[in-house]
């Protein structure tokens, strides 16, 4: 990968760094793009190259077009959309991978890990950096080993196919989602752990999503909820709890409040019963449930916005929660905002979700559709609204 070794990006960098409100020091700017801060100083002083990957990432962090750091102006926003036939090229020989070496399996415990932090942190640069020779490797040690084996090779596919698959549907290509779903819903059964099963139900959703398919979305959830297992340990009640919340996301977009209101309550009771934490995948506790309450409001929309309203007047979600999730609901605030005459508050919103998970927001559909909104509605407004629209490619 090519390493840009002009000392102006780094004074760009510094630049786009001090104008930032409020202005980032180089520690700051450092956390929020998981790049050494010693790196960081290197670059701004123009003593070390910056690869494309973490021009990238410094950009996201930044909240500005990688195009406005590079000396050559390249095209925006590329790297992640142009990952994606590699990926689809590794999950297309997952039954015939190719021959190669295999690591220990310590070793793919730690990088399947990895890859899954990178994808509650929504980095997905980094995830195409690694998935898709991470995905053959791991295909081509399922089919080496023996049939005894396989059980735990099979869990590690679906938390690699998990990841893999976060980074197709938030770019928009829900064609590959679905086949990485697919393989999902083909490896889980022989890891033979029934949370992971409940987390693959999960996913399936997108594809519904997708489609717009929420009344069928619904019934596939309730499906899975039927043969979950019973909520006894912590894994088992956040898998049943995680079902829940999805489900009353898919029932408001379904326009069935009824349901919405259903599965919230028992999501909510589940909740009750284990700490806010991240299980097989997925964040579940109290506050997700809570930022699901919003997700509903706004599904449901007309007069239910009201109550996304309601829930952030007197609450933020904890630093403590995943980045993905924590800009999620001020993606859906904003909406809500958006959508009850509160402009200002909106792109404050955005704004906050930007800052929190750069790579989430700018791939995000209502992000660009709410800031071509709030572009039309402000035309004569600052210069940071255009600035905001034109790198989330709003239109």
């Amino acid at each position: 990968m090519p390493a840009h070794i002009d000392g102006r990006i780094g004074r760009r960098i510094a630049y786009y760094r001090s104008v930032m409100r409020p202005k980032l020091t180089q520690q700051q700017l450092a956390d929020a793009a998981c790049v050494a801060l010693g790196t960081i100083r290197k670059i701004e002083r123009g003593e070390r190259g910056v690869t494309d990957a973490t021009l990238e990432v410094i950009a996201d962090a930044l909240g500005v077009d990688p195009g406005r750091l590079r000396t050559d102006r390249g095209t925006a926003h590329t790297r992640v959309h142009d990952a994606l036939p590699a990926l689809s090229a590794a999950i297309a020989t997952y039954d015939v991978p190719e021959d190669g070496p295999v690591r220990p399996l310590q070793d793919l415990h730690t990088a399947v890990a990895e890859a899954a932090q990178w994808r509650v942190a929504a980095q997905y640069t980094r995830i195409v950096g690694t998935l898709p020779e991470l995905l053959t490797e791991l295909a081509r040690a399922y089919h080496a080993a023996p049939a005894e084996g396989r059980a735990e090779l099979a869990g590690l596919l679906v938390k690699a196919y998990r990841s893999a698959d976060a980074v197709a549907y938030k770019a928009g290509a829900h064609d590959l989602s679905a086949r990485l779903i697919e393989l999902m819903r083909w490896a889980a059964p022989e890891a033979g752990d029934p949370a992971l099963i409940a987390s693959v139900a999960y996913v399936r959703t997108e594809t519904f999503f997708a489609a717009r398919a929420h009344t069928a979305g619904l019934r596939a959830l309730e499906q899975a909820l039927d043969t979950a297992s019973a909520p006894t340990a912590a894994a088992t009640i956040a898998a049943r709890g995680a079902l829940h919340m999805r489900a009353a996301v898919i029932a408001g977009r379904a326009h069935d409040a009824s349901a919405a209101d259903h599965h919230l309550a028992e999501a909510r009771t589940l909740a009750d019963r284990v700490p806010e934490d991240v299980y097989c995948g997925t964040a579940f506790g109290p506050d997700s449930v809570k930022i699901h309450e919003v997700s509903v409001a706004v599904g449901l929309g007309d007069n239910h916005v009201g109550r996304a309203l309601e829930v952030a007047s007197d609450w933020k979600p904890s630093q403590d929660l995943p980045a993905e999730r924590r800009s999620a609901f001020y993606i859906e605030l904003a909406r809500a905002q958006l959508w009850t005459g509160l402009a200002d508050d909106a792109f404050e919103s955005l704004k906050v979700a930007r800052h929190i998970a750069p790579q989430h927001t700018r791939e995000h559909p209502w992000v660009r559709e709410d800031a071509a909104t709030l572009r039309r509605l402000k035309r004569a407004d600052s210069e940071t609204l255009t600035n905001f629209a034109e790198w989330c490619a709003a239109t």
